[in-house]
């Protein structure tokens, strides 16, 4: 497993009213991340405060092209991020131990916090298509260009891993400063992954290693 630091490009936040960061996601445009009582979003490359939707948001929140999917204690909510109503539920996998939440393949991908896992999840029945092992307590999920990686935080030591979706190795951590968690992640197709921060209200954006050959 290859080991580094991780490389802040830039912090956002705190944001006026908001305490914690909860999950995230990036619709193209906005960072959507769950504040626990609201969704909020935000242009990373404006000043402008957080518009915000008055939907219950605990835990990881995913984006799939149209519609936001929210963690919200033991179900999955699907939800029009205009209007911001709920447009259907299905139960989510742990139960009430989830924790991040990521859009891929037509599919959702869940993680199950304490139990160091991340289920594959039909987005219309919530039933479980595969689960992947991890070795330590999973938070956020995401997805990008064929790469699975995911959030970890435990005590005072949280990294972002680049796991073999098939196996659950790791290939790559990207060790967070001390003091700083990842309770929620997503990539944003580039070079960023935004990093929700949990209790200190801020969402930290690091750089996305190049690892692959001719990349």
């Amino acid at each position: 497993m290859k080991r580094s630091n991780a490389e802040i490009i830039r912090e956002y936040g705190p944001f006026p009213g908001i305490d914690e960061v909860h999950g995230v996601t990036y619709d193209g445009k906005r960072v959507w991340f769950a504040t626990g009582g609201a969704l909020a979003a935000f242009d990373p490359a404006s000043k402008e405060a957080p518009h915000m939707i008055d939907v219950v948001a605990h835990a990881g929140t995913a984006f799939d092209g149209r519609h936001l999917f929210q963690i919200v204690e033991n179900q999955i909510q699907k939800i029009d991020p205009t209007t911001g109503h709920v447009l259907a539920t299905i139960p989510a996998p742990g139960a009430g131990g989830d924790s991040g939440l990521a859009w891929a393949e037509g599919a959702l991908w869940v993680g199950q916090y304490r139990e160091r896992k991340i289920h594959q999840v039909d987005p219309d029945t919530g039933a479980i298509l595969r689960t992947i092992a991890c070795d330590r307590f999973v938070t956020g999920v995401t997805w990008v260009d064929g790469e699975l990686w995911h959030g970890t935080w435990e005590g005072d030591e949280s990294d972002v891993r680049h796991i073999d979706p098939a196996t659950g190795e790791v290939l790559e951590s990207l060790q967070m400063p001390a003091g700083v968690g990842v309770s929620g992640l997503e990539s944003d197709g580039g070079d960023r992954f935004f990093c929700g921060g949990g209790r200190n209200g801020k969402i930290t954006a690091i750089r996305r290693p190049r690892t692959r050959a001719g990349v």
